[in-house]
């Protein structure tokens, strides 16, 4: 991410210019683009179980300056971790609140998971165009193809870390929502009621590295799975 990057620089490290351009323009990229279709999807999803609420308040939108949030995207070029304006959901539009509210929590996750998906096809097009091989994993170096691969491999990695973040049990993030369907009322209500408090200690632990080995290893878990995905067509051509 650009705060190691950073620190390389402070301390007189030698860093890849090319490389450092390549890793914040897939972050603006995923601040200005992937961000909106976060939130979008959690809208969409709300939509479709019964909720008008992110329609009527304009949130159903691509429009970066409707979801963008300053803190959050700054989180998000220096750590790789960061959030957008939450699109609002009313549970009560809803048949089954908790289930559907994990369903619409699900959702962000799952449009970043696309994202890094498509992310992840568009790198094996590069390397295949540029003659090497996506089977073996090589590609024909030049500039425009290093900087394409660094700028796809950041895309790829950052939508792979937002999904595991958000997914993260801890409110306001997604898994919070979703775990919440495993809960009693009287334990949801206990759980929410303090989650400024986790918030904050959410960020300490983040700074400090204890969730480092969950987001790792959910992190892992995920690129494995969407690296399987993307490279099949290309391994069963054999290219």
């Amino acid at each position: 991410m650009l705060y190691s990057m950073l620190q390389s620089i402070f301390r007189g490290q030698g860093v890849d210019m090319s490389n450092l351009i390549a890793q914040i323009l897939a972050s603006l990229l995923i601040i200005f683009l992937i961000l909106p279709f976060h939130e979008f999807a959690h809208g969409w999803t709300a939509g479709k179980l019964g909720d008008p609420t992110a329609k009527y308040s304009g949130r159903l939108t691509f429009n970066p300056l409707a979801s963008v949030d300053p803190l959050g995207a700054v989180g998000l070029i220096l750590f790789g971790f960061g959030w957008a304006k939450p699109v609002p959901v009313d549970t009560r539009y809803f048949k089954k609140p908790k289930r559907d509210m994990a369903l619409t929590a699900l959702a962000g996750p799952l449009a970043n998971l696309l994202a890094s998906f498509v992310s992840a096809i568009l790198l094996n097009l590069v390397i295949l165009v540029s003659g090497g091989s996506v089977t073996d994993g090589t590609y024909v170096p030049s500039t425009i193809v290093s900087f394409l691969v660094v700028f796809l491999g950041a895309c790829v990695t950052i939508n792979i870390s937002l999904a595991a973040f958000n997914l993260l049990p801890i409110p306001p993030l997604d898994g919070s929502r979703i775990l919440a369907i495993f809960l009693s009322d009287r334990a949801t209500a206990m759980y929410y009621r303090y989650q400024n408090i986790i918030m904050y200690v959410l960020f300490a632990l983040l700074l400090v590295g204890v969730l480092d080995v969950p987001l790792m290893a959910l992190q892992n878990l995920f690129t494995k799975g969407v690296m399987f995905l993307a490279n099949l067509p290309f391994v069963a051509l054999g290219v």
